[in-house]
């Protein structure tokens, strides 16, 4: 790879607004990522984070602006091309399937030919065997691969939809609060995990705790009225007394409060 391809985008969100009947959910909102990098969202509820995400996976157009992937405009593209070309979500709650072994829920992720989802006992790639071998290893989740889903924890569960995610091999992968109800060394995990997929994937996360953020120590961006109130590192947004007023529920002088 030449030293200008290594230094182009992988993701834009180039100047996006999303407008609904006069609200903006996004307001012109520009940021972008290189390939295997780690971008951390935060902000109050409301203030856009998982409409972001909505617009990147294609289940929200925007109304102005566009999003381009690889170096091409991915904006009106419907969400199962958008997948294809190699972005996948993870959902606050978690979607895994719950009749199916923790193994199982990894090879349909790591399964290429999606037609062959219906058929559990057809031969799979050697490649699919491996990442899937991979992937439980790097969730923890090995010893519990023969176990349904249903009988995880919760901690566990969302470990089991973050290898699904990664399992697809997306080159970007969204991650809506991945420790959501974790205890704290669960979620200490999830970070070390985070870090540990950066450089093969990535990563935009969103989540509230800062204690987490903290732990996957990427660069942070503040989100607030659909528009880019900070970025910087979390202890600059720590000090920083505009994202300190957004948190406490005051908004900086001049601006509404957030909606919920």
């Amino acid at each position: 790879m030449t030293a200008i391809a290594s230094a182009a985008p992988l993701l834009e969100v180039d100047h996006v607004t999303v407008s609904y009947d006069g609200f903006k959910a996004l307001n012109d909102l520009y940021f972008s990522m290189l390939p295997g990098s780690v971008h951390v969202l935060i902000g109050p509820n409301g203030a856009g984070k998982s409409t972001l995400l909505d617009t990147i996976i294609g289940r929200v157009r925007p109304t102005e602006g566009r999003i381009v992937f690889k170096g091409e405009d991915i904006s009106a593209l419907p969400e199962f091309r958008i997948v294809q070309r190699g972005i996948c979500r993870k959902f606050q709650t978690p979607g895994v399937l719950d009749e199916l072994s923790v193994e199982a829920n990894i090879l349909v992720a790591a399964t290429r030919d999606r037609r062959s989802w219906r058929s559990f006992t057809m031969t799979r790639s050697a490649a699919e065997r491996e990442r899937v071998e991979e992937v439980l290893t790097m969730i923890g989740l090995i010893a519990k691969r023969k176990l349904p889903a249903a009988q995880l924890a919760h901690g566990e569960r969302q470990w089991l939809e973050i290898g699904m995610v990664v399992a697809s091999d997306a080159d970007l992968l969204l991650l809506d609060e991945p420790a959501a109800g974790m205890t704290n060394r669960e979620a200490g995990a999830t970070a070390q995990l985070i870090r540990q997929l950066a450089g093969r994937h990535a990563l935009i996360v969103i989540d509230h705790d800062m204690d987490f953020v903290e732990q996957i120590a990427a660069p942070v961006s503040v989100l607030h009225m659909g528009s880019m109130l900070a970025q910087g590192t979390v202890e600059e947004m720590r000090r920083d007394p505009q994202v300190a007023a957004v948190y406490l529920g005051k908004a900086p002088k001049g601006a509404a409060d957030a909606h919920a």
